[in-house]
């Protein structure tokens, strides 16, 4: 075994691993970064490219321990990539997949082509994505979908790069590549997230996903608003989640614990709270990152009292925003995700009800979050509804 030191996705890690073992099966068994796809393992159908120091290379012909000190970048990666982006926004108009096990690779590759070709030549464009094989497509929809990249982002005057992100000769890999350890460039140091959301301010984002929901509680608005300054009070109405410090008015820092079948997480972050007691309105904004299966995430909840029954209850009006990246967003669908939300929403407004009312929890709330106990409940519920729209339609 030797240890292996190098940047994945701006992040240093250093990990052990046989001298033997490719650059593609380090990040996928080692990262668990398995968007980068194994094919032909011979680095004939390219789907195991990814960028070396910047540069397309074939992963599974890449000795991860030739990459010492190098620059690596996956398809997880690039989830916030401005020219990755497009593609796939191009990718799903034109209709360039179809079973999606070479699109990894194709985009990696295709995001160099748009970087550096002056226009949307399809020869050159064929002949840039000829190292990366699809069964599926007839690639007729791949090459439309970059050509159309290359000719929006030249009519905007964005002009290509004749070296696409090199920086130096030679090899791919070999840039910043040395016989002794090298230093992570100025401001790419690892920072774990619960150290840096502590000395730096928690960042507004835009979120990728926004679900609306609303729930009603038979307690006054007044008596609302207060327990959602009961900071302690509120992480104890939450399934699965935990306070890590003691909470202070503005400022909460704590983790969430999560299990996905085989996969479990435990998020770690911080969130600062700002409240309206005018409005009866408030915000919390929170990242958090999970160091098993490198997943990252942000969330903003926005949250509004309005007064029901001339004030005797409160209508609870959510709206709850979220970007998650890494292994744990592989796995997730926007509409499973609005199913679980409706659920935790409902178990958490159960659980504020009975905290607001001094009735003592119930002891079997889980410690962790389980998704398949919550998608059990959805596939229930949704079997219920199909069957009774059936038998209302006989």
């Amino acid at each position: 075994m030797t240890t292996i030191a190098l940047q994945v996705n701006r992040r240093a890690v250093e990990v052990s691993a046989e001298p033997r073992t490719s650059l593609a099966d380090f990040v996928r068994d080692k990262l668990d970064l398995t968007g980068t796809h194994l094919g032909c393992e011979h680095g004939v159908c390219g789907a195991c490219t990814v960028l070396l120091d910047g540069v397309p290379a074939r992963s599974c012909i890449t000795y991860a321990a030739a990459c010492e000190g190098a620059d690596v970048t996956t398809i997880e990666g690039l989830d916030e990539d401005e020219v990755t982006a497009e593609l796939r926004a191009a990718f799903t108009r034109e209709h360039a997949l179809q079973c999606g096990y070479c699109t990894p690779g194709m985009l990696v590759s295709a995001r160099d082509l748009v970087l550096r070709l002056p226009d949307a030549d399809e020869r050159r464009i064929r002949v840039g994505l000829s190292g990366n094989l699809c069964r599926c497509t007839g690639y007729v929809g791949i090459v439309r979908a970059v050509q159309s990249v290359i000719e929006a982002r030249r009519a905007r005057n964005i002009a290509p790069q004749s070296d696409g992100g090199r920086t130096s000769l030679g090899p791919v890999g070999s840039g910043r590549a040395a016989s002794g350890r090298s230093e992570p460039p100025a401001g790419t140091a690892p920072i774990p997230m619960i150290d840096r959301v502590a000395r730096d301010t928690i960042p507004d984002f835009t979120p990728a996903t926004v679900l609306d929901q609303r729930f009603t509680l038979p307690h006054p608005p007044t008596e609302v608003f207060a327990m959602f300054d009961d900071i302690a009070g509120i992480a104890a109405c939450l399934p699965g989640v935990s306070l890590t410090a003691p909470p202070r008015p503005e400022r909460v820092e704590g983790a969430i614990r999560v299990r996905l079948g085989p996969i479990a997480a435990a998020f770690e972050g911080a969130a600062r709270v700002e409240r309206d007691p005018k409005t009866q309105s408030g915000r919390i904004v929170g990242i958090g990152t999970d160091q098993r299966s490198h997943s990252a995430t942000q969330g903003e909840i926005r949250y509004r009292l309005r007064p029901l029954d001339g004030g005797a209850a409160t209508s609870v009006e959510l709206s709850i925003g979220y970007t998650l990246t890494g292994l744990l967003a592989q796995v997730g669908r926007p509409g499973l995700v609005r199913d679980l939300a409706r659920r935790l929403i409902a178990d958490f407004a159960a659980n504020l009800d009975r905290h607001i009312a001094g009735v003592p929890s119930d002891p079997g709330t889980p410690a962790e979050l389980s998704f398949w106990s919550i998608v059990s409940d959805v596939l229930r519920a949704r079997v219920a509804r199909i069957l009774g729209r059936r038998s209302g339609a006989g």
